[in-house]
């Protein structure tokens, strides 16, 4: 798996919403209503990155979650895996 340029990057990150990068990582946070609609949420993000084979990295607290994406065939770094589970977590 290859690493994406940081120009590739940034034309990705336009049709993605609300990602940024943080280090070598694709992050995203998000809030809702409590603690059960976060988790359901985290569960059903995991359901789908289990399909492609490709696990985030969660944070929660309480009713925030953030999420980061890097492959780690690709050491650590930003590839098309991320921003494909990145539009599927959108999705969700």
């Amino acid at each position: 798996m290859k690493a994406l340029q940081p120009a590739e990057i940034e034309k990705e990150l336009r049709s993605l919403d609300g990602w940024s990068v943080e280090g070598d990582k694709l992050t995203k946070q998000f809030t809702f209503a409590d603690f059960r609609e976060a988790m359901a949420f985290m569960v059903r993000v995991a359901f789908e990155a289990e399909e492609q084979a490709h696990h985030p990295e969660f944070f929660n607290v309480y009713k925030d979650v953030k999420i980061q994406l890097a492959t780690h065939d690709a050491g650590g770094k930003i590839t098309t895996k991320d921003i494909a589970l990145a539009k599927r977590i959108d999705a969700i």
